[in-house]
This record gives structure tokens, C-alpha cells and sequence, in this order.
């Protein structure tokens, strides 16, 4: 099984499994990754599951579009490698992947 790992903003690390077909937003909760808190269960609607992927990892996330897009302005620590995790399915080829949590969602 592959491994996700969520980073807080004060560094503490998170590693938690792939389970295939879930969103990032929702293998998160399930897990009880602080700072996930998925207010609108994952409609992109809120934008309370704002995380920052790491640059390595940026691609394989997929291509965000105008929705999320406009989601992610209207957060304060936006970055060019952020996401809503709601938006990110969950799959094998993500092993390894690591996302931050921001600082303004804890």
C-alpha cells in the first residue's frame, strides 16, 4: 500500500495510506489530519482543505480548473503549488506524495 504524508505548519508529520478512489481531502479526514476541515464535503465550494503540494509532486495531481481556481484566490497563503484537496483523487501513483497544511487552517 502507498503513503501519503501531510505535513503540519510546525512540522509535524503525518503518513497515512492510499486508499484508491478517495479524494486527498477525504483520505485526510479519515485519518484526522488537523487543519483538514472539508466544511462543504468536498463540493469545492469552501475551500477549508487548502493544501500545498510538494514541488516535485505538482503534476501528478492534475490540472486544476477555473472553479478551484477561483476557490484558491480567495485564500491567504495561495502558492503556485497549491490545491483543495477535495479536487485530488487518490491513487497508487501517488506514493510518496507530501502536502503542507498552511498555517491560516490550523
Amino acid at each position: 500500500m502507498g503513503r501519503i504524508t501531510f505535513i503540519e505548519h510546525d512540522g509535524t508529520e503525518h503518513v497515512v495510506g492510499i486508499e484508491e478512489g478517495q479524494s486527498l481531502m477525504e483520505t485526510a479526514v479519515e485519518n484526522g489530519i488537523p487543519g483538514i476541515d472539508a466544511d462543504c464535503g468536498g463540493a469545492c465550494a469552501c475551500g477549508t482543505c487548502h493544501v500545498i503540494v510538494d514541488r516535485d509532486w505538482i503534476r501528478a495531481t492534475g490540472r486544476i480548473d477555473a472553479v478551484e481556481e477561483g476557490m484558491l484566490a480567495l485564500t491567504p497563503e495561495k502558492t503556485d503549488t497549491s490545491r483543495l484537496s477535495c479536487q485530488v483523487p487518490v491513487s497508487e501513483s501517488l506514493d510518496g506524495l507530501v502536502v503542507r497544511l498552511p498555517e491560516f487552517q490550523m
